[in-house]
């Protein structure tokens, strides 16, 4: 009887080490990249990259009809020297993969972009698209005043989609594939 305690204590200090340490075993090497603030005559426009977001894992589960969604989270902030900075805006948008597998192709839904859905059958592209903003209308330069310092931050992570009937306690190693950037901040005066 002492014996099998001692095994049970042994698998159950293993399983929390697990849930503990999950994040730190696997390396966190999602970052963005060319990040760039610019502007039209009527509004403020983003663009960016997502780097090293996509794992051999993730690769094998959206291949395996398991959807993925990225949400970038978006912010602009008027900087004040000596009072808290206001909040022009904050909003997320979300690009979603889904494969097909009668069809053997890839449906990637961006939900700023209003249209239909891209259809491929390449992975590479399906990289490219979850992975990259180009012109993100972010707010009308109407909203800013000339002169005044600004901050947008912007952050990415992958959301996968929720699996039915209690399989996510079951397939609880989906988790080893989820990634989230670090803030990123480009300060700029307009």
């Amino acid at each position: 009887m002492r014996n099998f305690q001692k095994k049970c204590k042994i698998v159950l200090s293993i399983l929390i080490c697990l849930l503990i340490f999950q994040q730190t075993a696997f390396p966190k090497d999602a970052t963005l990249t060319n990040i760039v603030v610019t502007n039209t005559r009527d509004d403020l426009l983003l663009y960016l990259d997502v780097k090293g977001a996509f794992t051999a894992e993730m690769e094998k589960a959206i291949l395996n009809g398991v959807p993925a969604s990225f949400s970038f989270i978006i912010s602009l902030h008027r900087a004040r020297s000596f009072w808290i900075n206001e909040k022009i805006t904050e909003f997320n948008v979300t690009h979603t993969v889904k494969y097909n597998n009668l069809k053997k192709e890839f449906v990637v839904s961006r939900s700023w972009e209003k249209g239909k859905p891209a259809i491929t059958d390449s992975f590479s592209e399906v990289q490219r698209l979850m992975s990259v903003i180009e012109g993100l209308k972010v707010v009308p330069l109407s909203q800013l005043e000339k002169g005044s310092q600004y901050q947008l931050k912007a952050k990415a992570e992958l959301s996968k989609m929720t699996l039915p009937l209690y399989l996510h306690y079951i397939f609880f190693f989906v988790s080893l594939w989820d990634f989230e950037t670090d803030w990123a901040v480009i300060a700029f005066t307009y």
